[in-house]
């Protein structure tokens, strides 16, 4: 028995980047208080959703990661809490720049860097416009709860992601998430999002965690972003399944919350191995989907 609790912090941010890195960490507490040992925050959340709006003076923004100051917070923060907890970053890497997250274990040790693989472009989601796709393939770090393998966002999207992961021995799948409404198509998409998660989860027999945000982040109209005016209202519904792709614990689409559950990894690895998916696997066959 190797029982781990998980969570996820569904939160609101302002336009002050400090103000919400406080925020940030009282939730993390309150978290780790109900005795979550590895917790999750949302896409990007030093910030307001930026990539609303095409704006060359937000690039300003990227940091290089062991200068970004919610990395450096939060190195502290899971070192005294004795927490393990990927951070959402933008990062600069000399000239290029990436969403990224920084896995950092119980110690407070940066185990090391994914970056967003699948980068997308919609009607007020222009990351192309802020990001190179990533460069360091799908990561699974060994932390002190377990195997973890992280996706950020557009990655939760593609099947391949949460397989690639899961080949690799991951144990839970965590996606730090900022979506919301769909302005131009008029559609709501929350259960799409969370139906394509949820089997990630059953597919691969493995606990899925998503921690989105809430609000509606308005962008008025300015020469630096070409009299653009626009808003996204972002749904939250973050939320946990276990490894049949049930849902667990289930947030609200307009409230901060904080949502924990306890897995046997141990138990879930007997299933795994029962369910023989990962013995029956053909990649030989599946190299059409790489064309």
């Amino acid at each position: 028995m190797r029982n781990v609790k998980v969570a996820a912090i569904q939160m609101q941010m302002t336009a002050d980047p400090s103000e919400n890195i406080n925020h940030a960490e009282k939730m993390v507490r309150e978290a780790a208080a109900s005795g979550a040992q590895v917790i999750l925050l949302p896409e990007l959340f030093e910030r307001p959703y930026f990539c609303q709006e095409r704006r060359y003076d937000y690039y300003a923004y990227a940091t290089p990661v062991n200068e970004n100051p919610a990395v450096i917070r939060f190195a502290s923060v899971c070192a005294e809490l004795k927490v393990v907890m990927p951070i959402s970053i933008y990062e600069k890497d000399s000239n290029v720049l990436y969403n990224s997250i920084a896995m950092i274990d119980a110690d407070g040790t940066i185990m090391g860097v994914y970056r967003k693989t699948h980068i997308p472009d919609d009607h007020y989601y222009q990351e192309k416009f802020y990001f190179t796709p990533g460069n360091t393939g799908f990561k699974v770090w060994d932390t002190a709860y377990g195997r973890i393998g992280v996706g950020i966002c557009w990655d939760q999207w593609f099947p391949e992601t949460a397989r690639s992961m899961a080949v690799m021995g991951a144990e839970m799948l965590l996606y730090p998430t900022a979506i919301g409404s769909e302005p131009i198509l008029t559609v709501d998409s929350m259960e799409h999002w969370r139906i394509c998660m949820r089997g990630h989860a059953g597919a691969n027999i493995m606990p899925v965690i998503a921690a989105n945000r809430i609000g509606t982040e308005t962008v008025t109209p300015c020469e630096e972003n070409g009299g653009q005016e626009s808003a996204l209202c972002f749904y939250g519904s973050s939320f946990i399944a276990d490894a049949s792709g049930a849902l667990v614990e289930s947030a609200s689409r307009d409230a901060e919350e904080i949502l924990v559950h306890e897995f046997d990894l141990d138990a879930i690895a007997e299933d795994r191995l029962s369910w023989g998916i990962y013995r029956d696997r053909r990649p030989e066959c599946y190299k059409i989907i790489c064309d």
